[in-house]
């Protein structure tokens, strides 16, 4: 879609969703009986260092689904989000097959390839970020200055 307009609630309204689910995962992980039920939920799935990781993923979660949600630092946030869903599959998912249903990992997956998608196209016009390339020239914003065409 050439319409940045359209480009950018596109944009948005991904960010939102993805933002959203990932807050309310991460914000499930923060109140399942304190750091001791992601902890023991992580060492159960030999995940590497459990409460350290346990820790980073939660407030990843958390934090990086607010920053989705107003376009801030989406790129790194995004990334970050790619690296947090590999882990999930790998570690979590990729034994019970692709159905969610049967804790496969079709919705991580899903959430990973979006993370990809923002971490690769930015926040879009409406985000934090488009309004701090304004002033600091921000290379996440999805902006004309920022996009560069290819000729066929």
């Amino acid at each position: 879609m050439t319409n940045p307009i359209v480009r950018s609630v596109g944009i948005l309204l991904a960010r939102i969703a993805i933002g959203v689910v990932l807050l309310a995962h991460g914000l499930q992980k923060f109140q399942q009986n304190g750091w001791a039920g992601p902890k023991a939920g992580f060492e159960y799935m030999d995940v590497p260092l459990p409460a350290v990781s346990a820790f980073l993923v939660t407030w990843l979660e958390i934090l990086g689904g607010i920053a989705l949600i107003v376009g801030l630092l989406t790129p790194i946030v995004a990334a970050l989000f790619v690296i947090d869903m590999l882990g999930a599959i790998f570690f979590t998912h990729i034994d019970n097959g692709l159905w969610a249903s049967d804790g496969g990992y079709e919705f991580v997956l899903t959430l990973g390839a979006g993370s990809l998608l923002l971490a690769v196209v930015g926040a879009g016009l409406i985000s934090v970020d488009a309004v701090l390339g304004r002033t600091i020239g921000w290379p996440a914003a999805d902006t004309a200055a920022n996009r560069t065409t290819v000729d066929a």
